[in-house]
């Protein structure tokens, strides 16, 4: 497993708790913090995982919008945690994130869909990150041409 793969794991795991326990930005760093001594000890690659877990907490809102748009048969309190967290980092990742390639941000985001959702958690976060792909990303290359 890459070390960005699992950074994105981990963050997904640190947000899930953030999401579980209601989202307490004093929280989020508790369990980072936590998270890393108790289960990633020597893990070089902190500074990318605070990257993201800081990235969604600091626009949840627009991030969140972007969910509930693309994941128009589901209202975000019904979308399992996993899925909705890794929904956030991905989008993170293509709105936000200019140093990853966005296709890169989907299959990744599948990827952990895939490994810690349910059966269909890797296409749902398939569909709902092509759609956002194809509607906000795309039109932005095409203009920057």
């Amino acid at each position: 497993m890459s070390n960005r793969h699992l950074a994105r794991t981990i963050a997904m795991q640190i947000l899930f708790i953030w999401d579980f326990n209601g989202k307490k930005n004093e929280d989020l760093e508790k369990e980072a913090e936590s998270n890393f001594s108790n289960f990633t000890p020597g893990f070089d690659d902190e500074e990318f995982v605070r990257k993201i877990i800081k990235g969604v907490s600091d626009n949840i809102n627009v991030i969140d919008k972007h969910i509930i748009k693309y994941a128009t048969e589901w209202p975000l309190d019904q979308i399992t945690i996993v899925d909705r967290n890794v929904l956030r980092i991905g989008i993170y990742e293509l709105l936000f994130a200019d140093d990853i390639p966005p296709k890169v941000a989907i299959n990744e985001a599948i990827e952990v869909a895939k490994t810690y959702g349910g059966d269909s958690s890797g296409k749902f976060v398939n569909g709902v990150l092509g759609a956002i792909y194809k509607n906000v990303i795309q039109p932005k290359e095409v203009s920057a041409d």
